[in-house]
């Protein structure tokens, strides 16, 4: 699950953007369980390194401030890309192949 985690966060920011905590339950509402702090921040960071995602610091109304992750035009290609990748993998893994028959 580990190598669909990038992706996962990238399409939990498809509908608008998102700070850690709320990245985390949309993973975990997909079934892929919650990821820890410490795995999930590190990617946010690279995926921000990458350009596919952007950070920006909001500062709380009552408590402290947080960062909000958004989806870049890089990183929602990026996403595309992955699942068409995704997609083709589960249908080679789905479908077994059959050699066509040849008749002669």
């Amino acid at each position: 699950m580990r190598a669909a985690l990038p992706t996962a966060v990238l399409a939990s920011l498809e509908d608008g953007a998102l700070h850690g905590y709320a990245i985390a339950q949309r993973l975990a509402a997909g079934g892929l369980g919650r990821p820890r702090g410490g795995s999930l921040y590190p990617l946010l960071s690279a995926l921000e390194a990458d350009g596919a995602v952007t950070a920006s610091w909001d500062q709380g109304e009552s408590g402290p401030g947080r960062r909000t992750y958004a989806l870049t035009t890089t990183g929602a290609e990026r996403l595309q890309h992955e699942r068409r990748a995704w997609t083709a993998l589960a249908d080679a893994l789905g479908s077994p192949h059959h050699p066509e028959e040849h008749h002669g």
